[in-house]
């Protein structure tokens, strides 16, 4: 690649890691950090067992 299309495309990739990180900053902002904080947190994994699935279908049975 010639040595402008090589600093364009450099450029251009610094300039795409700023603005990935602007709109992370803003979402973080806008959701005040809690949806991300509960992804690392692990409260969305599943631990395995689905012990609390029956009662998940109860309490929908109930509110029917």
């Amino acid at each position: 690649m010639a040595e402008p299309a090589k600093k364009v495309a450099q450029q251009t990739e610094d300039r795409l890691e700023d603005l990935a990180e602007t709109v992370r900053k803003k979402f973080d902002k806008v959701t005040e950090g809690t949806y991300r904080d509960r992804i690392i947190a692990g409260r969305f994994a599943e631990d395995g067992d689905h012990a609390d699935e029956p009662a998940r279908a109860e309490t929908e049975r109930k509110q029917e």
